[in-house]
């Protein structure tokens, strides 16, 4: 033991500690930050202060002229580790506006609030000029996009696959066309209801609707079969494109108890079997497939009919507290997402 360590006892055992603690972590030092600072968090606050009382400065340079070169590394590699977390760490943004007054009270308004981000009182409808519908929104992407990848899938554990803009919008067409070919109208006028979860057919359905004027009507499990019946009625649905066999069945038992005489069109993305098909022909509902039906618009195309701004776009009937609830009517001005680039580009965010 040298004179230094004599001296300081204490402190030599400290920094034997230290000193070991270092060698293990020059094995594994590089990208390991995280463990280091997980260590420290976890020692005392007595016993770091124990560490950090140093020998006499008198001493300093024996002390360390008697550690070997190994740990002399290690000591190194760690306080090289930690001054490169200080000046790397990640920064904390400052806000665009003061968090506790995030909005302003609207004049003349009886005491309505808008966000004070927005800089204007004006309800912002839409960014650009040629993007006012979902329709419009669509066909912006196509053309900026230069005909990019649209709508990604993928089944699990397998890698993406995707369908162009162009795809998109033949299909879309394709499928608005063979609504029409199946009596449907290009109005606003015209309820389709979609029944299915998520997945490139429903955005495909949903545009096909845009492209030719006609009202979205969402219709989910979640919502019950007796809301699933208030829907049909109430909409007045004659059309519904869905995912899944089951789910035609749970609408064909509807029509077969008279509870939705209006229903005559049933569009299904998947396959089917023809006993299902045939049960609906009993009852006055066609069954097709979505494949057929955007075979027979391809065959029959029919010109774009797109909407205007205020026109009517989608309809979503939610959950109340009783069986059926509300219905949220939504049109063109409140769904353009392309609002919220304004928005972003307003913001001025600082680090």
């Amino acid at each position: 033991m040298t004179k230094a360590a004599r001296a300081h006892p204490g402190s030599w055992r400290m920094w034997k500690q230290l000193s070991a603690m270092a060698q293990g972590l020059s094995m594994w030092f590089s990208g390991k930050l995280e463990f280091v600072l997980s260590i420290l968090e976890k020692m005392q606050t007595q016993e770091i202060l124990r560490i950090l009382r140093l020998p006499e400065l008198g001493d300093l340079g024996q002390f360390f002229r008697s550690l070997s070169a190994t740990t002399l590394v290690s000591m190194g590699a760690l306080a090289a580790i930690l001054a490169y977390w200080f000046t790397h760490r990640p920064k904390a943004l400052r806000p665009p506006c003061n968090l506790l007054m995030q909005s302003e009270e609207v004049e003349d308004s009886g005491g309505a609030r808008r966000s004070v981000i927005g800089g204007s009182p004006q309800l912002l409808t839409h960014y650009y000029d040629d993007a006012r519908t979902m329709y419009q929104v669509f066909r912006r992407g196509l053309s900026i996009s230069g005909n990019g990848p649209c709508l990604g899938f993928r089944k699990p554990k397998q890698p993406y696959q995707w369908l162009s803009y162009q795809e998109v919008a033949n299909r879309a067409e394709f499928l608005g066309s063979g609504l029409l070919q199946h009596n449907c109208k290009a109005s606003t006028d015209q309820f389709i209801g979609v029944f299915a979860q998520n997945r490139p057919e429903w955005i495909i359905a949903e545009l096909a609707c845009y492209t030719y004027s006609m009202v979205v009507v969402p219709l989910y499990d979640t919502l019950g079969p007796g809301a699933i019946r208030y829907i049909i009625n109430t909409a007045d649905i004659s059309t519904v494109i869905m995912d899944k066999p089951q789910k035609a069945v749970l609408l064909l038992e509807h029509v077969e108890r008279k509870d939705t005489p209006g229903l005559k069109l049933i569009i299904l993305m998947e396959p089917f079997e023809e006993a299902l098909k045939e049960r609906g022909q009993k009852c006055g509902v066609v069954i097709k497939s979505m494949q057929a039906v955007e075979d027979c618009g391809q065959a029959n195309h029919h010109a774009p009919v797109p909407p205007q701004p205020d026109d009517l776009s989608i309809v979503c009937f939610t959950s109340g507290t009783t069986d059926v609830g509300p219905s949220s009517c939504c049109w063109y001005p409140a769904l353009d997402e392309s609002g919220v680039a304004k928005w972003r580009d307003s913001m001025d965010w600082e680090v």
